[in-house]
This record gives structure tokens, C-alpha cells and sequence, in this order.
């Protein structure tokens, strides 16, 4: 009877561990970027030995790949549009908008981090930048699937362009937040954008048809 309850209990201090390890990256890497974080200076910030990290992760490039997922998880759990139910297609982007700012707010991590890796070019390309931009083709495709079902008739020309739009906008409205704090209101800014982006839609799926 003992054994079950030992091992449910070294799985959850795993899980437990791996969690602090994270938590430490982020907050390691927010502070000095990618070139900056070490297994080194994540073992300080979680108070667990280089020996536990490496036991979750292969290695710093692991890690930092990891922190992108995670973070891209719960923020892609924010990226629903809103049944019929609640309003028109114009109030269900608006709100959906709201909802994905407000997960950027709350756990910014795989944006931040990924801009970063994005922006920066070397020899051989670390796991993490990679994870980003699967990720971002993950997201650009969700957004051409909500497009295309509130506002049929998009050519792929045009299906394009508007994913293309909406992702670098929200990357820029993100870089600004960044740069000027609260001052920076997130979710009116995307809230914003999903509305011009709706309109800019609207007028493409017309001019298809024309």
C-alpha cells in the first residue's frame, strides 16, 4: 500500500519541481534575455541543484523551449471565439480579443521570449526559436480558421494578408505594452485591432465577390 502513495508522491514533487524550474526561467531570462539565463543562475533563483534541472531538461536551449510552451498553452486556451450566443460576430472577435490580451497580460511569457529569439540570428538556431515560430504558425492558423467562418468567402490571397496583419499587430501592440507598462492599455488595444481587422475582412470577402 505504501508503494502507490510513494510514487504519486515523488511524481508530484516532480511536477512541483519542474513547475519552480520554469518559474525560475522566466524570471532569469526576463531579466537578462537568452544570452544572459544559465542553468546556473535558474539553480540559484529556484533553490534546486543544476543536477534536478538537467533531470527535467536537456539544457539551457530545452529549457527555455519549455518556458515558450508552457506559456503558449495557456494562451492559446484564451484564443476561443465566443459562441453565437453571445452577440454578433463583431462582439464575439471584440471579446475574444479581450480575452487573449488579458492571457498576455497574465502570462507573457512565450511572446516575450520568442520576440527575442525570433529577432536574433545565429549559426545554429536554438530549439526555442524554433518552438516559437511553430507556435506562431499554430496561432496564424487559428486565426484564419475564426476569419473564415465569420467571414466566408476570403481568397487565400487575402486569407494571407490578414493573418499576416493581425499576428504583427498584435506583436507590435505586445512591444509596446513592454516598452510603456500600464500606460499601455492591452486589452483596449487588442480589442481594437480585432475590430479593424474584422472591418478589413468584411471589406476583402466583398471585394472577392465583386
Amino acid at each position: 500500500m505504501a508503494k502507490p502513495q510513494t510514487t504519486r508522491k515523488k511524481r508530484a514533487n516532480g511536477v512541483e519541481s519542474r513547475q519552480r524550474i520554469l518559474d525560475a526561467a522566466v524570471q532569469i531570462a526576463g531579466e537578462r534575455g537568452y544570452e544572459g539565463t544559465s542553468i546556473a543562475a535558474v539553480s540559484a533563483a529556484c533553490g534546486l541543484p543544476a543536477s534536478s534541472i538537467y533531470w527535467h531538461f536537456k539544457d539551457k536551449d530545452d529549457l527555455i523551449a519549455a518556458v515558450i510552451e508552457r506559456s503558449f498553452d495557456t494562451w492559446l486556451a484564451a484564443v476561443e471565439l465566443p459562441g453565437e450566443e453571445t452577440g454578433t460576430p463583431l462582439e464575439r472577435v471584440t471579446a475574444m480579443a479581450g480575452n487573449v490580451a488579458k492571457s498576455l497580460v497574465d502570462a507573457p511569457d512565450f511572446l516575450r521570449l520568442g520576440l527575442m529569439l525570433a529577432l536574433e540570428r545565429r549559426p545554429a538556431e536554438p530549439r526555442g526559436r524554433t518552438v516559437f515560430l511553430q507556435v506562431r504558425d499554430i496561432a496564424r492558423a487559428k486565426i484564419a480558421e475564426m476569419a473564415q467562418a465569420l467571414v466566408p468567402g476570403l481568397d487565400e490571397e487575402s486569407m494571407h494578408a490578414l493573418t499576416t496583419y493581425a499576428v504583427a499587430g498584435a506583436d507590435g501592440l505586445f512591444v509596446q505594452r513592454e516598452i510603456n507598462g500600464d500606460a499601455v492599455d492591452l486589452v483596449a488595444m487588442f480589442e481594437l485591432h480585432a475590430q479593424l481587422v474584422y472591418e478589413a475582412a468584411t471589406r476583402m470577402a466583398a471585394r472577392s465577390k465583386a
